[in-house]
């Protein structure tokens, strides 16, 4: 049987990241692991207008990471911190690089992360990200896509 300790999840505020912080919760609660929520801040970034996708301000010196943790501890259910152990991480770089290290650095038991990103780019950006992660993750990775959407016909 496998039992799970620590838990990487990272969060870009979209749905599909929400959709995967709900696996990785009720995969914690399974096994009491340890929830590490991560926020990465693309600085390759800073020089495209994709910048605009953001939820937080984009400038060198001017990142409010007391928010942005803020933000992250938000988006749980309510009561999670209750029962789980739950930690933040909040980096700058090259997303899947530095998902791919904090999750060595803290011996991940797996990742848990959406397929689609905040920009709605899917594949160029945060499904870049995904792939990326799957690659070069050292430990199980759980990918997570949003369910299709039910046309307005049917």
């Amino acid at each position: 049987m496998i039992i799970l300790k620590k838990i990487l999840c990272p969060v870009d505020h979209s749905e599909c990241s929400y959709l995967a912080l709900k696996y990785a919760i009720s995969l914690a609660l399974k096994d009491e692991a340890k929830l590490y929520l991560m926020h990465v801040i693309d600085t390759r970034l800073y020089d495209t207008e994709i910048y605009k996708f953001s939820p937080y301000k984009i400038d060198e010196v001017d990142i409010d990471m007391s928010k942005i943790r803020e933000d992250l501890m938000k988006s749980l259910p309510e009561g999670t911190t209750d029962v789980l152990d739950v930690e933040t991480i909040i980096v700058k770089g090259v997303p899947f690089h530095e998902i791919v290290n904090a999750a060595a650095e803290i011996s991940a038991d797996i990742i848990v992360i959406g397929t689609h990103g905040r920009t709605g780019l899917s594949h160029v950006v945060m499904g870049s990200v995904a792939e990326k992660v799957v690659r070069k993750a050292t430990c199980p990775v759980l990918t997570v896509r949003m369910p299709p959407q039910l046309s307005a016909t049917n």
